[in-house]
């Protein structure tokens, strides 16, 4: 069993207790900075993560399916923070700011960070007010 990564959970809560305290109080502070920059978009359990917001989208299966706007994961070796937002139709939010985000690492709508400290939360707030008026995938 992996011990930062919660197995086995059914809810959104169940998965921040199956959590070490390391990783609980990671996903706790980043959990606290969403509800209060995007306190309209509720937390819910979504595939294996937890999930704030819903927009559709199509998935590889061509199943129309309710997708996260915003995720939190805790993985193997490092907690990801999914932006499922691009503006102008093409450009991912992350990546746009992915200079100003703080020692992590960037991929289209996945920001991957190993401490707290790593990430400049000023940066994530903006990132997160701008992803609820653009969400969606490309």
């Amino acid at each position: 069993m992996n011990m930062f990564k919660p197995v086995g959970a059914k809810s959104d809560t169940e998965y921040i207790a199956l959590l070490n305290d390391e990783r609980r109080e990671i996903i706790e502070a980043l959990d606290a900075l969403i509800k209060k920059t995007l306190p309209k978009q509720e937390r819910w359990f979504a595939y294996n993560m937890l999930g704030y917001g819903k927009f559709e989208y199509t998935n590889y299966k061509k199943e129309l399916i309710d997708w996260p706007l915003i995720a939190l994961a805790s993985q193997k070796n490092y907690v990801s923070l999914y932006v499922c937002a691009v503006e102008g139709g093409k450009e991912y939010l992350t990546e746009k700011y992915k200079d100003e985000l703080g020692k992590v690492s960037v991929g289209k709508s996945c920001i991957r960070f190993k401490k707290l400290d790593d990430l400049n939360l000023q940066t994530v707030a903006k990132i997160l007010k701008r992803a609820e008026k653009s969400p969606g995938l490309v």
